[in-house]
């Protein structure tokens, strides 16, 4: 097995290419390609390198690759520092095993302590290995792999850390009352929806708050406004205006709470084997009413002075009123810390089950590691 770092145009589609021709295209959902490369360019707001390598067997085909990257900021959040590595693939144990092998001596050369991930580029932006739900699909910013390749990372010593579960809820499987007005206004709050046209206002805001909610998680780092505009890109394309909803203080008119999700267009980044193209988007445009079916929860939170005052419950269900209203038959979650009990009862109150649970992974690094 060789390792190979990323360093033309060949070993970028090769790179882009591997999920693809590794795992079932109806189960696995690719990164996008504008993502990937912007890593390869330097052009993400990530604000250190990050190294795209592949794995590559005697016979030259690539088997492997991964992100090999490291965050002062993650560092710095617990206090251990990590060689971080993402976006892995591997086609079995050998390439796996060469892959870690690299990544131990790259994080021995740069003084850090640990191996942790697969993460993309951090925990609270795209992460994890799947551990259970192995037939489900994936979905846009989630993880899928096979069964095999948990027991992968645990036989190469590898333990579990911050393990969650993904959620999916049948729109209409339990009775929901859209709450009264009344109700908002005993919550002290008021009920706004997103505006198409004013995202570029409404995205710092949202900012404020989600920052502030999930600080006090192990693994958050927070965002900046470059990688929440990253992450938002094109959001106003993709906007269901009934689908983010956001409550204001009546005193202050602040935001203390939010719920962004968004139509599922998994099944087209699947057809299109992540390729987003100019041409794709446009095709994606025309058709966007076939993915108004599905939907996925991208992030939810309440700010810390509001939190236990049942606001989010009252978003919730407003959520799954308009979902309904609009025709939504499923609604799937991104992960939920198994320790955040308040956050997965959103959803088990609306007849949620789990979908998938995940897990990152992490290895001391050591001289005879391998």
């Amino acid at each position: 097995m060789k390792i190979e770092t990323v360093s033309d145009a060949r070993a970028l589609r090769e790179f882009v290419d591997l999920p693809n021709r590794l795992w079932p295209r109806e189960l696995a959902v690719p990164l996008l390609e504008s993502t990937i490369r912007s890593w390869y360019r330097g052009t993400s707001p990530h604000p250190e390198p990050v190294r795209l390598v592949l794995v590559r067997d005697d016979d030259g085909r690539v088997v492997g690759r991964s992100t090999v990257h490291t965050d002062a900021r993650l560092d710095a959040k617990f206090g251990v520092a990590s060689q971080l590595f993402g976006a892995t693939d591997f086609a079995n144990a050998e390439a796996a095993s060469a892959l870690f092998t690299h990544l131990d001596e790259a994080g021995r050369s740069a003084g850090k302590q640990q191996l942790l991930g697969p993460v993309s580029l951090l925990p609270n932006q795209s992460a994890g290995v799947i551990t259970s739900g192995f037939a489900e699909r994936g979905f846009v910013d989630s993880a899928w792999n096979p069964e095999w390749v948990p027991r992968v990372y645990e036989a190469a010593g590898f333990t579990r850390t911050q393990e969650a579960q993904t959620w999916s809820v049948e729109i209409g499987s339990v009775p929901v009352s859209e709450p009264e007005p009344q109700e908002f206004a005993a919550a002290g709050i008021r009920l706004e929806y997103g505006d198409k046209s004013k995202t570029e206002t409404l995205i710092p805001e949202l900012l404020g708050v989600l920052n502030a909610a999930f600080e006090q998680l192990p693994y958050y780092t927070r965002i900046t406004p470059a990688e929440m505009a990253a992450a938002t890109d094109g959001l106003s394309f993709l906007l269901d205006e009934r689908l983010l909803l956001l409550a204001r203080d009546d005193a202050s008119g602040e935001a203390v709470a939010f719920i962004l999700v968004l139509p599922d267009i998994s099944p087209f980044v699947q057809k299109v084997g992540g390729r987003l193209t100019a041409l794709r988007q446009l095709e994606l445009l025309l058709t966007r009413g076939r993915y108004r079916r599905e939907a996925i929860l991208i992030i939810q939170g309440t700010a810390p002075a509001r939190q236990g005052r049942g606001i989010l419950t009252l978003l919730s269900r407003q959520l799954q009123t308009n979902l309904a209203a609009g025709g939504y038959r499923r609604l799937r979650t991104t992960t939920v810390g198994l320790e955040n009990a308040g956050s997965a009862r959103q959803f088990s109150r609306f007849g949620g089950t789990p979908l998938h649970g995940s897990t990152l992974y992490r290895r001391p690094i050591t001289e005879g590691s391998a």
